[in-house]
């Protein structure tokens, strides 16, 4: 673990570390807020956890944050769940979201990016513009405070300036991807009730047109709280009856108004993966998110005017609010909306080039994709903007490190980052003055108290513990929706260890302050005692050329056995033959254990994911122990439904 790559993968030098703002943030948090003057992030990260109140208080000065009224203290209840921030004060994101306008008008807030990959601005005094005239429509419409409002939309512009109309109204933003069915957006939308949802006609993905007007027909009819409907063409067809056009909606030059609303007001709804029942319906405040936020990209992601800050997303997954959030600190935005390898692998890359990114964010599985493919990002493209290429959805393996760095170029940042749609930011990963050490997260984040812990609640380093943290960060959920007791919302991070968030993830924290993550806790493979995660299985599997992607599952008999399957989707023109199996063995056996050796290696047809790209265990799990289908997925939330009944089968044959 912390022994075996001693050298770090790369250094920032001196002149990067003391522009960086985490360091000029740390030199004033020591003059006025009392934080250590020596010792570096260790000592500002310690520092930020001992005195929660002082610095969070200090990043909303640092920031300048606008509060319209005071607040009575940072931090009234302290507890888990429930903690409250910012007592008495009001504000609003959507203000602080364009503050940008009032210096940098003509120049752009964002860059959009569809599959011809040539980039379109959006100037600021463009985007406040459209913001204030679609506020100024919502609030005609009868939109209020507290109001849901929905987009069925891809990651284009229009969907940017719907959040924020939304948000400066005091309205609760929330956003599925068009690719998503109509009962995978009904499963989420129908718990919220939104009384507007904007949408597309359809999409372009892949160098096809996806006409999604069924979908939205059968969106309007089940969801009978809607009051307005907003028809963004992007297929350039007429608006259906009834529906309101998008362009008559944002012509207006009006000034926007900004609802000031109290710290914890409801900004917007994210939604869990839902792949064993309802999605949960998590609701984060306007407050949280923008100090949470701000914390995170600048100070993290070191992000501010002079960026560009492009992460590969859709409407759907929370990397897409983490990426408007960029318009917090004032740098420019890149929304792409295409297909991630369209027309082809590198397609992302030079993405990149053509906007000059300065932070690129993808998944960990476009980069390992990558060097399957044998893309050669630094030869083929002019990466020299690009800082920090920061990657999550999964662990980043230490062989998409050793890429990045190859391939892109050495003296490159790369941020492997994790977090959750829970927290919409991360627990752990970049930090601009700290070295990079393959495999490993640099370290925790501010102000978040990132534990590994034993069953017994003790805090565990150098050794796989259960990621913990042990005080309130402002992001965590004020509540889910339609949880009025909390009970939901209590049993999904608080029974295990009461009043500690503990998140499902397996990690290490390592003696020199770095953390590495294993995979899910609920789907941990466990051998006569030896836990692993199926994280360090895939990394060394897949090393394989002959292995697209693979699925571990370890599952108890009734016996008082434990079966360990291994399900490989193979690469065209790859043969599990006899030999493959052998090579798949001895590689488990030479990088991980004898012990994780499956019982079996079975070829599928495909690896069913989550919407948002994630490998689904813990569903094929309760397949394979014999749950029927309905009970144990839920259909909407899997990327490939048919892929389920190959378990459903297996699960069969072997009763």
């Amino acid at each position: 673990m912390s022994t075996v790559n001693p050298q770090p993968l790369w250094q920032p030098d001196p002149e990067r570390i003391a522009q960086a703002q985490v360091t000029r943030f740390h030199a004033w948090a020591a003059e006025h807020h009392g934080a250590p003057a020596e010792g570096g992030y260790p000592a500002l990260h310690r520092w930020s956890v001992d005195e929660l109140d002082t610095f969070w208080k200090a990043v909303t000065e640092w920031f300048g944050v606008r509060f319209s009224t005071p607040y009575a203290r940072v931090l009234g209840d302290r507890s888990m769940p429930g903690a409250q921030w910012f007592p008495g004060a009001t504000l609003n994101y959507a203000e602080h979201a364009l503050r940008a306008a009032a210096t940098r008008a003509d120049e752009p807030a964002l860059l959009h990016v569809d599959e011809t990959h040539e980039a379109r601005p959006v100037t600021w005094s463009e985007l406040r513009r459209q913001v204030g005239s679609l506020a100024a429509e919502l609030r005609a419409l009868g939109v209020r405070p507290g109001d849901r409002v929905s987009g069925y939309l891809p990651n284009i512009p229009q969907a940017v300036v719907a959040l924020l109309a939304t948000a400066a109204v005091g309205g609760v933003w929330t956003s599925c991807a068009p690719d998503f069915g109509a009962r995978s957006v009904l499963d989420r939308f129908q718990q919220v009730e939104p009384v507007v949802l904007f949408t597309v006609d359809g999409y372009r993905y892949g160098g096809k047109e996806h006409d999604r007007r069924d979908t939205v027909a059968e969106l309007r009819r089940e969801l009978p709280t809607l009051r307005a409907v907003v028809h963004i063409p992007l297929l350039g067809t007429d608006a259906p009856e009834g529906a309101l056009d998008w362009a008559a909606l944002t012509s207006g030059d009006v000034e926007p108004a900004f609802e000031q609303v109290p710290f914890d007001h409801p900004l917007w709804v994210l939604y869990s993966s839902g792949t064993t029942g309802l999605p949960k319906a998590i609701v984060q405040s306007q407050g949280g998110i923008l100090v949470e936020h701000l914390k995170q990209l600048g100070l993290h992601c070191d992000l501010g005017p002079d960026d560009r800050f492009f992460w590969y997303t859709s409407t759907g997954w929370m990397m897409w609010n983490f990426l408007v959030s960029g318009l917090l600190t004032g740098t420019t935005i890149v929304l792409y909306d295409g297909s991630p390898g369209y027309p082809d692998t590198g397609a992302q890359w030079r993405i990149a080039e053509r906007t000059r990114a300065t932070l690129y964010g993808t998944s960990a599985a476009y980069v390992m994709a990558c060097r399957k493919a044998g893309v050669h990002p630094g030869r083929d493209f002019d990466l020299s903007s690009v800082q920090c290429v920061a990657t999550t959805g999964s662990p980043l393996p230490p062989d998409g490190f050793r890429w990045l760095h190859d391939e892109v170029r050495e003296d490159l940042w790369i941020a492997s980052v994790s977090g959750g749609t829970d927290v919409c930011s991360c627990f752990a990963g970049a930090v601009p003055t700290l070295p990079v050490h393959i495999g490993e997260l640099q370290a925790p984040g501010l102000g978040t108290d990132l534990q590994s812990w034993d069953p017994s609640g003790t805090p565990l380093t150098d050794e796989v513990g259960e990621l913990v943290v042990t005080n309130p960060m402002p992001s965590m959920p004020i509540h889910f929706w339609n949880d009025p007791d909390g009970s939901r919302y209590h049993a999904s991070y608080f029974d295990t260890y009461p009043g500690v968030w503990r998140h499902g993830d397996w990690i290490t924290v390592t003696s020199r302050g770095s953390v590495v993550i294993h995979g899910r806790s609920d789907s941990t493979l466990n051998r006569q005692g030896v836990r692993m995660g199926s994280a360090d299985i895939y990394e060394a599997v897949e090393r394989l050329p002959e292995i697209k992607e693979s699925l571990v599952i370890g599952i108890e008999q009734p016996d008082g056995g434990y079966w360990m399957p291994l399900f490989v989707h193979l690469a065209p023109g790859a043969v599990l033959d006899e030999t493959l199996l052998g090579r798949i063995k001895q590689t488990i056996r030479e990088q991980l254990s004898p012990r994780h050796i499956p019982d079996e290696i079975i070829e599928v047809p495909g690896i069913p994911h989550t919407l948002t790209g994630k490998r689904i265990e813990v569903p094929v799990k309760r397949l394979l122990q014999g749950t029927p289908l309905d009970k144990a997925v839920n259909p909407g939330s899997i990327d490939n439904l048919d892929l389920l009944h190959f378990y459903e089968d297996l699960a069969r044959k072997r009763a």
